[in-house]
């Protein structure tokens, strides 16, 4: 075969190969073969312990503080204690989800000025714009009263400490929990406490302050009184921030009576105490709100001398394991004493109530997160529904009826009077008597 002839046939074999290639190819029937690649992931995968050790979640807590205003000292106490128990937390590593992932916790807060408009307005922000999880009340019940709209309104769990009127849950509200005991039996306990002392007086003063705390918790004490026979030989109010209390003195030393009752704030509370004993008002029993348990109430020297107070805790108070088992229920954090030293050791100075009501309102949110396992506000609300709890504190739980959902049940008021002992001024328990410190001084003067 010449050279011409083969160069015509490899033309003519290539020429082939290239129209072939170029033709349609034929689909096959048969099912295709598993491809060896990665397949498409539609759903995410079940999170392992591994993938989520060391995972963090920050919490934030928004509350606002009374800063400034007449309920500083009060506020900046259950401030204290709330911080003390966040960083503690914070400090042991967080507390553990279901999932295995670390939640910690960080405050987001602002001074209300002990302002009712100032509130509403910062709860607001700090539920739109602040992003809060959850919230802790401002303290007193007015406050308190104002912020609990908002945190209804933007579905957030709140915790009401330093908040004692009952009406506030009486509203419908699913989301407010109280720690404090209601109001309505802020004082019946002195009065219980007067009838076992002294079975033949009958006669009480009752004077208030009025704003919402006060208020309910004075007609709870008159129309508490008056179930028991007694003569309320006195009601009336003053305003918040009055000094001058030469007029309802006046009117008390006229009508006469066995007991005084009523009060309101720190600064009102202690200056109506220091000018009935400036004024020597004759009177056996003097039982006042929220100043006496104060620390700095001895600051009144000879006229902090026998004034009853009623207490949401004291350092005294002896709430433990041992009687959590005995009564039936669980036992759940620090005990009192490790709770007041460490307190003193980040504040110099001894825990009042109010700060173990800032702790307690942490605590009863760490407890609900943990029982949940999560963060979630369905499953943290399920989880406080179901408390029932010893703590440093005392017993808490909480109503879960629609009626009053969100009032405390569980808590309990004790009472204490100032004494002075070699020379110094000292607080003793002296109600109820299984947990009394000493008898009662009575008379008074």
């Amino acid at each position: 075969m010449n050279r011409n002839i083969i160069l015509m046939v490899t033309l003519l074999f290539v020429l082939s190969i290239s129209l072939t290639s170029c033709a349609p190819q034929t689909v096959e029937t048969q099912a295709p073969q598993p491809q060896a690649t990665q397949p498409v992931i539609t759903e995410a995968p079940a999170t392992t312990e591994e993938t989520v050790m060391g995972e963090e979640k920050t919490a934030i807590i928004g509350f606002t503080a009374s800063q400034t205003g007449k309920l500083n000292v009060e506020s900046i106490r259950q401030i204290n204690g709330l911080n003390l128990w966040m960083k503690q937390v914070n400090d042991s590593g967080g507390i553990k989800l279901a999932d295995g992932s670390i939640v910690k916790f960080e405050a987001k807060y602002y001074d209300d000025e002990s302002n009712k408009d100032r509130v509403q307005e910062l709860y607001t922000r700090l539920a739109t714009e602040d992003k809060a999880d959850f919230m802790i009340s401002p303290y007193s019940s007015g406050l308190a009263d104002a912020a609990a709209v908002i945190a209804e309104q933007y579905e957030k769990i709140m915790i009401t400490t330093g908040a004692a009127s009952d009406s506030t849950y009486m509203k419908g509200y699913t989301l407010v929990y109280q720690a404090y005991t209601p109001a309505s039996k802020y004082l019946t306990g002195a009065l219980d406490l007067l009838m076992s002392t002294d079975p033949n007086a009958k006669k009480i003063a009752i004077v208030h302050e009025n704003d919402k705390f006060s208020t309910d918790v004075s007609t709870a004490l008159d129309e508490y009184a008056k179930s028991k026979g007694y003569e309320v030989v006195l009601f009336e109010g003053y305003d918040s921030g009055a000094t001058d209390f030469a007029p309802f003195i006046n009117k008390i030393q006229d009508a006469a009576p066995d007991a005084i009752m009523g009060g309101g704030h720190f600064q009102d509370g202690s200056t109506f105490a220091k000018q009935l004993f400036e004024k020597k008002t004759p009177v056996k029993f003097v039982a006042l709100l929220v100043a006496p348990p104060e620390p700095s109430f001895a600051e009144l020297g000879d006229a902090a001398i026998g004034i009853i107070g009623p207490s949401q805790w004291e350092p005294q108070a002896k709430f433990t394991a041992e009687a959590a088992q005995a009564a039936g229920l669980e036992w759940y954090g620090p005990t009192g004493e490790e709770f007041i030293s460490a307190y003193m050791n980040a504040f110099n100075e001894e825990p009042s109530y109010h700060a173990a009501g800032g702790y307690i309102a942490g605590l009863l949110l760490q407890k609900a997160i943990e029982k949940a396992g999560a963060l979630d506000t369905q499953s943290v609300a399920a989880a406080l529904d179901s408390l029932d709890l010893l703590t440093f504190f005392g017993h808490l739980k909480f109503d879960t009826t629609p009626e009053a959902h969100g009032l405390q049940i569980g808590h309990s008021m004790i009472y204490i009077q100032w004494v002075s002992k070699d020379g110094n001024l000292v607080k003793e328990v002296v109600w109820p008597t299984e947990g009394a410190t000493m008898p009662v001084i009575y008379p008074l003067r």
